[in-house]
């Protein structure tokens, strides 16, 4: 079991706290019919309704639970509106101490740093309490705005992993730039 940040993490303009039920809403009205999103995040369903938005806040809690993964809503810290989501799960076995983040930005909220933010966060994180010893990112080399998050959360590109994935909704295999950050390069 992987127990959740209390108080939540927080910069003092987002917010990271575990996904719940009260979650469920605005979780489809991010992400159902959101192109950007899904694009590049070809596990998330569409149409994606409010059985899936269920289903994934019920998975969400179970790797709480089973200390697979961390899960986190991202909210703006002052309204408390829901933004996006960024995460860490453990690459192979625990015991080897790499973790891998993953992330997505609510439509109008991109482009404003909130992103980062949240990566830099959970990063931090992940190091200091998980006691990650590796954090990597992946990001499509055509989805320069996820690259660019990696770049600014302070994660190094380590080069391109060719033809590693096939993405059914864009029919093609995907070459991924790998990112990492290792705890002394955290600022």
């Amino acid at each position: 079991m992987v127990p959740a940040p209390d108080p939540p993490l927080s910069d003092g303009v987002v917010t990271l706290r575990p996904w719940c039920k009260g979650d469920v809403a605005e979780l489809v009205a991010c992400l159902d019919g959101e192109e950007e999103i899904v694009r590049w995040l070809d596990a998330i369903p569409q149409p994606y309704g409010e059985a899936e938005a269920n289903a994934w806040v019920e998975h969400a809690s179970a790797a709480w639970r089973e200390g697979s993964s961390a899960p986190f809503a991202v909210t703006d810290a002052a309204s408390g509106e829901l933004v996006g989501s960024v995460g860490v799960g453990w690459v192979g076995e625990r015991d080897e101490r790499v973790g891998e983040v993953g992330y997505w930005m609510r439509k109008g909220t991109r482009g404003r740093g909130l992103t980062t933010r949240a990566v830099r966060l959970v990063s931090k994180w992940a190091v200091d309490e998980l006691g990650c010893e590796r954090l990597q990112l992946r990001a499509d080399e055509q989805n320069l705005p996820s690259q660019r998050v990696a770049t600014k959360a302070g994660f190094t590109n380590e080069g391109v992993l060719r033809s590693v994935h096939f993405n059914p909704r864009l029919g093609r295999r995907v070459n991924f730039v790998m990112y990492s950050l290792l705890p002394g390069e955290l600022d």
